[in-house]
């Protein structure tokens, strides 16, 4: 592991470790602006996925947008046409913004919403989509100008964002406690070496198992935490304490 991916992986992991001492969602706001500001990123927002029935403003779990930004998204319902929102609903994989197609000719709506956002400094982004087990869609969008995205730090900011995800829900609507019996032992160790970034062949040699045999633990634990990739779960393990770092 090079020394800056080592320097990743350890603010990812002491992100968490700060994330979980507090207690207010101003405070979380303000974590995660000093974090994700070393990768580059100015502003995010954490927020469902509005139904045809919804505002978008009813659904922002958490945000930090340039003044005036917000106020002009949910009034133009850019929602119903920016291009990001569209891609999060149609891939649980998480993407840059210059990722999500459309057509500026035939979508000049989508264009607008595009270019209006590089006025606040909103030129790049990155996207992590959540889709809950139960159809619940959200997504943790970022962005600014002159981001760190490469395939060295976008696996920190996809922990990183899942975590913060689940912690703001945890504080805005906090979810029964899950023991420490919930997950098998080899179930925590195959999370934790996913944590730890090691794929399922590695955890297998590390752990003296199959790479199939390391999947299926993951996929148990998936389904036993209501989590849909393995991201999100080794973020719920972290926040039930199942595992450590």
């Amino acid at each position: 592991m090079s020394h800056h991916s080592f320097d990743h992986a350890t603010e990812a992991f002491e992100f968490i470790g700060r994330l979980d001492d507090l207690a207010s969602v101003q405070d979380v706001i303000n974590e995660i602006s000093k974090s994700f500001s070393l990768f580059g990123l100015e502003n995010f927002i954490i927020t469902g996925l509005p139904n045809l029935k919804e505002r978008f403003d009813q659904v922002v779990l958490l945000r930090k947008w340039p003044i005036g930004w917000f106020e002009i998204y949910a009034k133009e319902d850019y929602v119903r046409v920016d291009p990001v929102i569209r891609l999060c609903r149609n891939t649980v994989q998480p993407f840059e913004w210059s990722e999500a197609p459309f057509d500026r000719e035939k979508e000049p709506r989508a264009a607008e919403v595009m270019n209006r956002a590089t006025d606040f400094r909103m030129k790049d982004g990155f996207c992590l989509p959540i889709h809950g087990i139960n159809g619940y869609e959200a997504c943790f969008s970022m962005s600014g100008v002159d981001l760190d995205l490469s395939p060295r730090t976008k696996p920190a900011l996809h922990l990183m964002a899942m975590y913060a995800f689940e912690r703001a829900r945890q504080l805005l609507d906090p979810l029964p406690y899950r023991g420490a019996g919930l997950l098998t032992p080899r179930e925590r160790e195959a999370l934790m070496w996913a944590a730890a970034g090691k794929s399922a062949a590695d955890t297998g040699d590390i752990l003296g198992i199959t790479e199939r045999t390391v999947t299926a633990h993951i996929v148990s634990a998936c389904q036993k935490l209501d989590a849909t990739n393995k991201t999100q779960a080794v973020a719920r393990a972290l926040q039930y304490k199942l595992i450590q770092i």
